[in-house]
């Protein structure tokens, strides 16, 4: 009708209630009294006028209404069963399969309502709207190359859309495409150029890239647009930390703090700093700024122990509560709490349970997800916060040479057989870390690269588990690399395999944390500013006294720090060969 688009919504409704007038069961026009009325946000008016519509003749537009006041009243499950209906009548609508799409999102089932935006684009190839959701809807399952495909396909749709364009930046980014992010987030900057998120997304992309220069004038380009952005700030202070700009970092941390008070992730960016730095009593106390933070720790009902309450002859929770290497680093601690005369049940993750089982001074050890079923428990404490409760400084971490409990000799025997005879230096390998780490783009080193240390003087054995899809290539290329993890099944069989090796190289991953706790020959390969527990601008290790570490300088380049490990395995091979000496002795 004319009226309703030229906006005068009142008098096309007046029109409606004379034509009512005429025929009271004219489909057509109850159906476009209810769009008034949803229009007009009188919700319960607009179900009464839709209703009636469906009531005279079942039509898939008066559906589609019916649904959309449903959808709008947060009525997800009735929108469901309105198109079950339609399509119980033989109603087949690309619009229908929308609405279901967007309720199912609502009603968090994501696979299903991937199903229907799919069907949405089966029926209208050209659906912009369908291809975008369901990019988005894949990304929330994780189905990350899915989701890209979809989002090229909504882009080609409605070319230069820029949270579209800024969606397929993340998504390439998380791929590892970087140089193809960068183009994205550039070309985005391009059309809004006054966006200061863009700026701070094209900083993140540089900063994965490890080129942290650029992705800093990225930020402080989004802080001259946005001059109090949270998110710039705090990028801006990691890729001070990283620059290692230590007194800008913290200055930025007490911007944040003035600003924002109740900022955790400015509490926990200064501990982390100060923990770099060595300064632990402000690190371990600032750390417990976390649990301000969305959190999959187990919720306890008991309270938490922080060094603080008499805890003998109680019983306490020591749970895991961020990664594996974490949990091994850190359970030298539990030996301490059970000498405090408490009863010391362990839970930490499945493939530590076999490790831990037997770790000194414990009555339990159970898996993280059954913590909090256990009853008669006075406290618990995330096993990361240990240091914290025994206010641990620099000069009182316990750093004994082993403190995991020795692998079972039937393991160690089983590896001994498959590695055959011992007539040269065996040397484990890791080169790269979780992929989903936060860090791993400066933890992680290619195969390739890591390759270059390789000789026929000793015996390399894998202990990379799940090589990312770059390195499997490389590794079937490598011959001198004997690969038996596909026979490793959890951290005990690895333990039981280390114990067989004189000397583990590895990056900064659980296997290095194994390794020393193991008081194995560890050398342990670290970028330029590393994680915090590794400190600055030393060779050894505070926590682990067989551990040697290799670091790169201010050029960041893996390649150097792979020569510097393989002319130190030349001296060791060498003096081996003469003395038959241990690698480290």
């Amino acid at each position: 009708m004319r009226e309703i688009a030229s906006g005068r919504h009142a008098d096309a409704e007046g029109c409606c209630h004379l034509a009512l007038a005429i025929d009271g069961g004219h489909a057509p026009t109850l159906n476009l009294l209810g769009i008034l009325a949803l229009e007009a946000r009188q919700y319960d008016a607009a179900l009464q006028w839709v209703s009636r519509a469906i009531q005279q003749d079942g039509q898939p537009q008066y559906f589609l209404s019916l649904g959309t006041v449903l959808q709008v009243q947060g009525r997800s499950d009735e929108v469901i069963k309105v198109f079950d209906k339609a399509r119980a009548l033989g109603l087949e609508s690309a619009d229908l399969w929308m609405l279901r799409g967007n309720a199912l999102v609502q009603l968090q089932q994501l696979a299903d309502a991937v199903s229907s935006f799919q069907r949405v684009l089966e029926l209208n190839p050209q659906n912009w709207d369908a291809a975008n959701q369901c990019g988005i809807t894949l990304q929330r399952l994780g189905r990350i190359e899915e989701a890209l495909a979809y989002l090229d396909l909504s882009d080609a749709l409605r070319p230069n859309h820029v949270p579209t364009l800024m969606m397929r930046g993340a998504l390439l980014n998380a791929l590892k495409r970087f140089d193809e992010a960068l183009s994205i987030c550039r070309r985005a900057h391009d059309i809004e150029p006054g966006n200061s998120d863009i700026c701070v997304k094209t900083g993140i992309v540089l900063r994965t890239m490890r080129r942290d220069e650029e992705a800093l004038e990225w930020f402080e380009l989004a802080l001259a647009l946005q001059p109090g952005s949270r998110d710039a700030l705090h990028d801006k202070a990691a890729v001070l930390t990283k620059l290692r700009r230590f007194d800008e970092a913290f200055e930025i941390y007490r911007r944040l703090k003035d600003v924002h008070p109740s900022d955790a992730l400015a509490d926990l960016g200064a501990a982390h700093l100060n923990l770099l730095l060595g300064n632990f009593d402000a690190g371990w106390s600032g750390r417990e700024a976390r649990w301000n933070l969305p959190s999959s720790y187990p919720r306890f009902q008991q309270p938490m122990w922080q060094g603080e309450d008499d805890i003998a002859g109680k019983t306490i929770i020591i749970a895991a509560d961020e990664g594996l290497g974490d949990t091994i680093q850190f359970a030298r601690y539990v030996p301490m709490v059970a000498a405090l005369g408490a009863r010391v049940i362990l839970a930490v993750q499945k493939s530590l349970l076999s490790l831990l089982s037997n770790t000194p001074g414990i009555s339990q050890c159970i898996r993280i997800s059954e913590a909090t079923d256990l009853a008669a428990v006075d406290f618990h404490c995330p096993i990361m916060s240990l240091p914290f409760a025994f206010r641990t400084v620099l000069g009182t971490i316990p750093a004994p040479v082993s403190y995991l409990p020795a692998p079972n000799p039937e393991r160690i025997q089983f590896w001994e057989e498959r590695l055959g005879a011992h007539e040269k230096l065996r040397v484990g390998l890791v080169w790269s870390g979780n992929p989903n780490h936060l860090d791993d783009h400066n933890r992680s080193i290619p195969l390739r690269t890591f390759s270059q240390l390789l000789g026929e003087e000793a015996a390399f054995v894998s202990l990379q588990k799940e090589p990312k899809a770059e390195d499997k290539a490389a590794l079937q290329e490598a011959s001198q690399i004997l690969d038996l993890t596909r026979q490793l099944t959890d951290f005990a069989d690895t333990a039981a395999l280390i114990s067989c090796l004189d000397l583990v190289v590895t990056v900064d991953t659980s296997v290095a944390h194994l390794a020393g706790a193991l008081g194995r020959p560890t050398w342990t390969l670290l970028s330029y500013t590393p994680d915090y527990r590794w400190l600055l601008d030393r060779d050894d290790s505070v926590w682990y006294p067989t551990m040697r570490l290799f670091r790169q300088r201010e050029r960041r380049d893996w390649a150097e720090v792979v020569e510097q490990v393989r002319a130190a395995l030349h001296e060791v091979i060498a003096r081996r060969t003469l003395s038959s000496d241990d690698p480290e002795r």
